[in-house]
């Protein structure tokens, strides 16, 4: 019996040593590394298994693979760190006020992966996203009409949403793939 036990605290042992030792960083992933000493590593480990200091070092994972932000109806504002919002409503050139949907496409420069955690941290969705999406989105429809945002300019508002987007996310470490507009009601 006793034989038994030191072999099952053996393997607890060494499973939390191993687990504290490596990181396994799965595809489309990268992780950033917190050292106590020295803070934010500004190394980035690639998919595979790395090794760490146990107890000393924490490594986070970040998806660098495209994320999709879609702002519609079905979005749950309680889930605070999802990817999207609520329709924005605008108000439009001619003074109407319009709900606009749609999908943006982000995703991570994987070289800026540290600062993006030191200095903004993991909610970056509420801190920086959804705030710059539902201002961004207000400023480019108030340049249009209704009849413009509704049939002839939508091409020419997502080019523009997408320039505006990525003057403020690249700097911050954020790429804009694409911005596609959905749904365009009048209110």
């Amino acid at each position: 019996m006793s034989a038994e036990i030191d072999k099952m605290m053996y393997s607890f042992v060494m499973e939390d040593v191993l687990k504290g030792v490596t990181i396994y960083v799965p595809p489309g992933y990268v992780a950033a590394v917190y050292d106590l000493g020295r803070g934010v590593l500004k190394k980035v480990y690639t998919p595979g298994l790395h090794l760490k200091i146990p107890f000393w070092q924490q490594a986070k994972l970040f998806n660098v693979q495209t994320l999709e932000y879609t702002i519609d109806e079905s979005f749950n504002p309680l889930m605070v760190r999802a990817l999207g919002d609520k329709p924005i409503e605008a108000s439009t050139r001619d003074g109407q006020t319009v709900s606009l949907e749609g999908t943006v496409l982000l995703r991570l420069d994987v070289h800026q992966i540290p600062v993006i955690w030191q200095t903004i941290g993991e909610d970056f969705v509420q801190k920086i996203v959804r705030p710059t999406m539902r201002s961004r989105f207000r400023l480019i429809a108030s340049r249009f009409t209704y009849n413009e945002i509704h049939s002839t300019q939508r091409d020419t508002i997502e080019i523009e949403i997408k320039n505006e987007l990525e003057r403020i996310f690249y700097p911050r470490g954020i790429f804009v793939e694409n911005v596609l507009l959905g749904k365009i009601q009048q209110m």
